[in-house]
């Protein structure tokens, strides 16, 4: 039994969100870790941890955009998605062994960029009142 009623009310929220609505969520935290990344390199004395930490979580969350992607009913979509999720990861790795904020920032911009897209997605399917066809193309 969870008795965290901040834990509780998390776990419940992404239980009873759309599709869509779970994207644009990974896509908060995603944007969220690469902000404490970037913020803790900016630091005179970072630590390294902190900063390994935030990124590695970030590739584990493309890493579950990717594994969202629908080829099937995506297409061309989908698969561009992908290869972008690949250039995301790949950069990151090199972040992460460079502890440079640039790259960070360069995909945090990316990504604020495609979370903004999905967010439009949900929010036209929440005021539709049913998802969009196709929105499981791509996380």
């Amino acid at each position: 039994m969870n008795t965290n009623p901040l834990n509780a009310y998390r776990q419940t929220k992404v239980k009873t969100a759309g599709q869509g609505r779970l994207i644009v969520m990974l896509y908060d935290e995603a944007l969220k870790q690469l902000d404490i990344a970037v913020e803790e390199m900016n630091k005179s004395r970072s630590k390294l941890d902190k900063i390994h930490n935030s990124i590695v979580k970030t590739q584990e969350i493309i890493t579950e955009l990717m594994a969202s992607l629908d080829f099937e009913k995506g297409g061309d979509i989908a698969q561009n998605l992908y290869n972008l999720y690949m250039f995301f990861n790949q950069k990151l790795l090199q972040a992460n062994m460079d502890k440079t904020p640039e790259t960070l920032l360069e995909i945090s911009a990316m990504m604020k960029e495609l979370r903004s897209a999905w967010a439009s997605i949900e929010n036209q399917a929440t005021a539709g009142g049913s998802a969009p066809v196709g929105v499981n193309i791509a996380g």
